[in-house]
């Protein structure tokens, strides 16, 4: 016999003794009348005692019966407030969410976004997780992320949000002392700053109009775990960098720093939100996936909408 109680038939039990009736408890439980007989002698033959007695006419409850059948109908409004509170939890947006964000996105991007979410969903908290590294979602525990990627994880459930170009850039400074690079394979002479979570190792991919293919390996004085590490070595001149252009941006516009290599292509990546399961997402994160949504599907670093 199963250690686990038989919550189906305490439920039946509750209900015809509540009723009266076999075909009434059916009724309103939107069983069949069969169904609901099968689980009261279920639930009798594994208490060993009879719950009610039978005739043509009557049914009627045994002192067995009575005595079970107060703590049957507690178990069985508790299970219904259960439910009911989780429909209300799961159709209004309340409770934590565990969001995983690359590190210079999220400090960027996504955390002065926040005081806006709050005051619209006072009811959801956040859990954010910064780090460039790739996190397994399932086996980590997280809600949702949003991922920077050429193609998401097929695994998961993936929403584009917008796309993002890399830029290969520099300051004009360093430009001035060392020359300018006017293809890719020059950068073999140049100082070049690498990025440890590059998908598939840190190798600059480029191609051109022509069908043109070059692969480049940066090699410079700093590699690291966070793009925004790159950005100080680059504005003293001292190398070139591959920058996403929600980075680089501000840094092209005021001149600061110079995008090269402009006739050239690096594989243009977008950001996703992503998800374990599309099936049955809870209210609470529905709500960030569309806040997300509407605030970074045209974000301001593109001053013109893809």
């Amino acid at each position: 016999m199963s250690k686990t109680p038989d919550f189906e038939g305490l439920a039946m039990f509750a209900k015809v003794a509540e009723e009266r009736s076999f075909a009434a408890a059916a009724r309103v439980m939107g069983l069949s009348v069969a169904t609901v007989s099968r689980g009261v002698t279920r639930l009798e033959e594994r208490l060993g005692a009879r719950l009610f007695n039978r005739t043509s006419r009557r049914l009627a409850l045994t002192d067995f019966g009575h005595r079970l059948a107060e703590r049957a109908s507690r178990l069985y409004r508790d299970a219904e407030d259960a439910e009911s509170a989780a429909r209300e939890l799961s159709a209004s947006p309340r409770g934590l969410v565990r969001l995983a964000v690359p590190m210079a996105f999220g400090l960027r991007w996504v955390a002065p976004l926040l005081p806006d979410f709050f005051k619209q969903y006072p009811d959801v908290s956040i859990d954010l997780h910064l780090s460039d590294a790739v996190v397994d979602l399932i086996g980590e525990g997280f809600d949702a992320a949003l991922r920077i990627a050429v193609l998401p994880d097929s695994s998961l459930v993936a929403r584009r949000l917008c796309g993002i170009a890399p830029f290969i850039v520099a300051a004009p400074s360093y430009l001035a002392r060392h020359g300018r690079p006017m293809k890719p394979r020059d950068l073999d002479a140049h100082h070049c700053l690498g990025y440890a979570y590059r998908p598939r190792q840190d190798v600059w991919h480029f191609s051109n109009a022509a069908g043109d293919e070059e692969a480049v390996t940066p090699i410079g004085p700093l590699r690291v775990t966070n793009v925004d590490a790159l950005v100080p070595t680059v504005l003293a001149g001292t190398a070139i960098a591959e920058l996403p252009e929600f980075i680089a941006g501000e840094y092209l516009a005021d001149g600061r720093m110079e995008a090269i290599l402009t006739d050239w292509t690096l594989p243009r990546g977008a950001l996703y939100f992503v998800t374990p399961s599309a099936r049955s997402r809870p209210a609470k994160v529905e709500a960030v996936a569309g806040f997300m949504a509407a605030r970074l599907s045209k974000p301001s670093w593109q001053p013109i909408p893809e």
